[in-house]
């Protein structure tokens, strides 16, 4: 079987950089704090900053949706949040071959779906095919590109199954951890994906679904006998808490109100501006960087202006990163320095990602974009103008957005901002119907650059092959030697920047607004919430 060092080695590259982060932020252990000992019962009471999209947590998007939906799904790994460190959840051991193609996981025995049903190894091979054969990659974006390559699960016995790609496939054991591959009942497997978002799903985790209001709220209540909590959880049997309520809170004031008045006990995107209130009424703000891709701007290269590569590069000197932190967001979060954040094994800092005003200008110019009579560049008639796709998936975005657009103003681009809900933008973003589209996406693994960028993937940049780009994505899926891999995200990194694929703007971090009596609000390694070990005073 594999062993803890080769899992690790497997997994991340960057384990010192990771640990030291998650030292540094509040709320990233699995432990519980200092407030006494946990006390069983209660229902905690979260206000979610934007609707919940999908019950289902293989088409779940936002962060806010996986909130809820990590709750109720068990993987077949974890990651510590702490290390980076893949450890065991319903599998207990595990092999990979020396391909990367095949990866064979010893489950668990005893375990069970909230449903009564096992979870063995027919349950994998049919979470997994159902993923491919009924998802899909327009459903279930994220899962689907972990499964690239995807032949077949193979159930060796009842507890033990394989899992087979066509060709090397280096990032799954990670990607095993994430709740996009939970394993789900063969009830939610038969379902269509309408029915999986809409009517909730049977999993085999700590919390199941008693309530779940479309785009509206969710209710999950605590799962008798859970017995096989992740080696990265902070107690073991069933969760501490009794209940979950999750409400929609869309207004960042209202959300701080009620965290302080007492009628919720945690709320999500909490801003600076919010933090005094909050912790004046005894609650604290916890938080912790996202690990992935940074926030930025994905240019759509097939149409308009930014089909021309010097507009693109150009982007990138514009915009003064620093200026977005310290005016919009406080100093929980960082500037992005590259395409990955800082947390993320294979990040590459960036000299390309330095507010350079004059150096984007002298770009435009050189491309024949020269200054129209109101400031903005112009060339063979046409105005340096373009929109902007967004949802407000993160409380800050479009203030954040506002002073992007003053910014490149100022080097004379005309950037108009397109926000419209999460559904509509996802569904743009799909049919290429945007000219640039702003996001961030989160996993613990620079494999997400191939998920992003791959013409064979996403490819929201609607990109024609490059060939270092899509060489640099087989040598990290061929190996699992983290140097190696590495050097591989580099070229990856500097090639997605040299041809204008993203223009960077600020590391995502999640901050939690917690009132006191929420305590061990907690989060995972992909900055995600997880209440497993979550307690209430009073019971």
């Amino acid at each position: 079987m594999i062993g803890a060092g080769r899992t690790r080695l497997l997994a991340v590259g960057v384990l010192g950089l990771i640990a030291a982060i998650a030292t540094a932020c509040a709320g990233t252990g699995v432990s519980g704090d200092d407030s006494g000992p946990p006390q069983r019962g209660g229902t905690l009471k979260y206000g979610l900053s934007l609707a919940p999209t999908c019950a289902d947590p293989a088409q779940a998007s936002s962060n806010q949706t996986i909130y809820v939906t990590r709750q109720v799904v068990d993987s077949l790994t974890d990651q510590n949040p702490k290390t980076g460190e893949i450890v065991p959840w319903l599998a207990q051991s595990w092999q990979v071959d020396p391909t990367s193609r095949e990866f064979t996981f010893r489950l668990r025995p005893g375990v069970t779906f909230s449903d009564g049903t096992p979870v063995d190894a027919t349950a994998v091979q049919r979470t997994y095919d159902a993923i491919v054969q009924k998802l899909g990659g327009v459903k279930a974006p994220l899962p689907a590109s972990y499964l690239a390559g995807y032949t077949g699960t193979t159930v060796v016995d009842p507890l033990t199954v394989r899992v087979t790609f066509a060709n090397p496939n280096a990032q799954f054991l990670q990607a095993s951890s994430t709740p996009q591959l939970g394993i789900l009942a063969a009830s939610t497997n038969a379902e269509s994906p309408e029915t999986r978002c809409q009517s909730g799903i049977v999993g085999s985790g700590p919390f199941t679904y008693a309530d779940y209001q479309q785009d509206r709220s969710a209710k999950l209540v605590r799962r008798t006998g859970y017995a096989w909590g992740s080696a990265a959880f902070g107690h073991t049997g069933e969760p501490y808490l009794d209940a979950i309520q999750f409400t929609v809170v869309p207004e960042s004031g209202v959300r701080t109100g009620s965290v302080s008045s007492g009628q919720l006990d945690a709320v999500s995107d909490a801003l600076p501006q919010d933090a005094p209130l909050i912790e004046n009424t005894g609650g604290s703000i916890r938080t912790t960087p996202n690990p992935g891709v940074t926030f930025g701007i994905q240019p759509n290269v097939s149409r308009g202006v930014l089909a021309d590569p010097a507009v693109r590069r150009a982007l990138i000197p514009a915009i003064d990163r620093k200026e977005l932190v310290d005016t919009v967001l406080g100093k929980d979060f960082l500037p992005a320095t590259g395409v990955l954040s800082v947390k993320t094994p294979g990040y590459q800092r960036a000299d390309a990602v330095t507010f350079d005003p004059a150096r984007a200008e002298s770009l435009l110019q050189q491309a024949g974009w020269i200054p129209g009579s109101d400031g903005v560049r112009e060339k063979n008639g046409t105005r340096l103008r373009f929109s902007i796709l967004f949802s407000a998936v993160f409380a800050g975005n479009q203030t954040i957005l506002e002073l992007v657009q003053q910014q490149l103003r100022k080097v004379g681009v005309d950037a108009q901002l397109d926000l419209v809900s999460l559904p509509e933008s996802i569904s743009r973003q799909n049919s290429g119907d945007f000219e640039a589209t702003y996001y961030n996406s989160t996993r613990g693994d620079g494999d997400i650059l191939r998920t992003t960028f791959s013409v064979d993937q996403r490819n929201l940049n609607q990109a024609k092959p490059i060939p270092a780009l899509e060489q640099a994505f087989v040598g990290e899926l061929s190996t699992t030697d983290v140097a190696s891999r590495n050097r591989f995200f580099a070229q990856a990194q500097q090639q997605i920047l040299d041809n204008g694929l993203w223009i960077p703007t600020i590391e995502l971090s999640q901050a939690i607004g917690v009132g006191p009596r929420a305590h061990a609000v907690t989060f995972d390694a992909s900055a995600r919430l997880q209440f497993y070990d979550t307690w209430v005073n009073g019971g």
